[in-house]
């Protein structure tokens, strides 16, 4: 049974599920959502336009954002279940399993997976996947 459970949200349904499922699966345990903030994926000419510390103040905003609605879909708003709220920067598997690998109180991750196939996943990559592989814990994979 999973005590401490690290679920990565993105704002995707996927993601969403992933909490959904992590809730209904360990009812009595303490939630920690992450969600990480790829400077990679950011348009060169936003981030010239605003400033870099502009957009990146901006894209913590949207994480708050998307943590209160991903918690507020699961019926989580006023939940003493979630005990922590982390917004890492840097490439998503890599951010998540150090994340992992720092803190040893995890004992389990769920996610979501957009589950990509063909070429999209080999030039993409899978974050879950990569996840899978290095994660120090268990992790399940909510589609």
């Amino acid at each position: 049974m999973a005590e401490h459970v690290l679920v990565p949200v993105d704002g995707s349904p996927q993601s969403v599920s992933a909490l959904r499922f992590a809730t209904e699966e360990w009812p009595d345990a303490r939630f920690t959502l992450v969600h990480v903030i790829n400077p990679a994926d950011a348009d060169y000419r936003e981030r010239a336009l605003s400033g870099t510390e502009e957009w990146f103040q901006d894209e913590k905003r949207e994480a708050r954002e998307t943590f209160a609605n991903a918690k507020a879909e699961v019926g989580l708003v006023d939940s003493d279940q979630v005990v922590g709220e982390e917004i890492a920067v840097g490439n998503p598997e890599k951010a998540i399993v150090d994340l992992l690998a720092d803190d040893a109180d995890y004992d389990h991750v769920v996610m979501g997976s957009h589950g990509r196939t063909g070429v999209s996943r080999i030039i993409l990559g899978s974050v879950a996947e990569e996840v899978v592989r290095r994660s120090p814990v268990p992790v399940t994979i909510v589609r």
